[in-house]
């Protein structure tokens, strides 16, 4: 058992998985370059000196010129141009081809450059063959709001559970980090894992990042989709957070339990497959619930699972349902602005007291 950040946790699945399987490899954008981070927020970092890398070096003419590329065998890392697009074809080819390839792109919001490749090619292979083609394919992508601006701190989850084909997934700690991870690389179609940034906790630091330092097992593990975990239990309200704001709800309920409010807090862990059950026991117990997301409000996945829940356990509802989450404008480059728009432990905490009191 070790401790680990999220970072060096998925850094951890990732290596075991390619010690084991040798048709498992990384690409992305600065994977592990000379000098380099190992992708923007540290994951790959090391990777390349165990299994092999591409690199650029000057050629004769000065101009950059690939190194590594000519035995793939031996660079299981590749190293590519800023070109999600490529990546994307690459990683759905080589996969029907029989390859295992985890993607990193550097920040989420460009998996809209690839959105033809995931969309109507990864998805959708296996239903079109008849079952006979699998594309084995992880996407990581990093996500949430951090002073980055518009294009560089969007949640994209709800995009992607509307594709069927697509199973998506968003680990909050080391532990399931890691075994979701190598679930993911192990499953025979493509998986989209949203990482978000201010919970890595590798050596990048970023303004304010939670610690989400935990206990990994060491060797193999797998963590199965379409299972919550109950971060919290409670019998007055209960939450359902995904990522960061699962964390920022903990905050909020050790308030609310001083106020005589308890709190039950859901991580669905994975989007796509949803353990509604564990959502529905936990209505059944509480009578009300709340759904937290950093998604935007207008189709985030809480109106899905709002939805849901309207049409199988509204009789087991005390109260309206009650979605908190970032309203619907671009996440704005501003810090005060930014922390206005994505939802605090203070506003989680306020919603949760007025659902409690109805």
């Amino acid at each position: 058992m070790a401790i680990m950040s999220i970072a060096d946790a998925y850094k951890s699945a990732i290596r075991e998985e390619m010690q084991r399987d040798k048709t498992v490899y990384c690409i992305g954008e600065d994977e592990d370059i000379p000098g380099g981070m190992g992708g923007a927020f540290t994951v790959t970092k090391g990777l390349g000196e165990e299994f092999g890398a591409n690199v650029a070096v000057p050629g004769k003419d000065g101009k950059l010129e690939i190194k590594g590329m000519d035995d793939f065998g031996k660079n299981r890392v590749i190293n590519t141009p800023i070109s999600e697009i490529l990546i994307g074809g690459v990683c759905v080819g080589s996969a029907m081809a029989g390859m295992k390839p985890v993607a990193d792109l550097q920040y989420g919001d460009f998996l809209f450059c690839m959105m033809d490749q995931l969309v109507n090619q990864a998805a959708k292979m296996c239903y079109m063959s008849n079952g006979q083609v699998h594309v084995p394919m992880v996407m990581r992508a990093p996500c949430g709001a951090t002073n980055r601006g518009a294009q560089h701190a969007q949640s994209l989850e709800s995009y992607f559970i509307h594709v069927p084909g697509l199973k998506v997934i968003c680990p909050s700690t080391a532990y399931d980090a890691k075994g979701m991870m190598i679930a993911a690389i192990r499953d025979p179609n493509p998986v989209i894992v949203f990482e978000h940034k201010l919970l890595y906790g590798g050596k990048r630091k970023e303004a304010g990042q939670l610690s989400a330092m935990g206990e990994v097992p060491d060797g193999e593990y797998t963590v199965p989709f379409g299972k919550a975990a109950i971060r919290r239990e409670g019998k007055d309200v209960t939450i359902v957070a995904n990522m960061l704001m699962w964390y920022k709800a903990m905050q909020a309920a050790e308030e609310l339990e001083k106020e005589g409010i308890s709190v039950e807090i859901i991580d669905p862990r994975s989007l796509v497959p949803f353990d509604y059950d564990t959502v529905l026991a936990s209505i059944k117990k509480t009578g009300k619930l709340m759904i937290v997301h950093e998604d935007h409000y207008n189709g985030g996945w809480g109106a899905q699972l709002a939805s849901y829940v309207a049409e199988h356990a509204i009789m087991d509802l005390d109260a309206p349902i009650v979605r908190l989450a970032a309203p619907d404008t671009p996440i704005p480059f501003s810090p005060k602005l930014e922390r206005f728009v994505v939802p605090s432990a203070e506003r989680i905490a306020e919603a949760a007291r007025k659902l409690a009191k109805l």
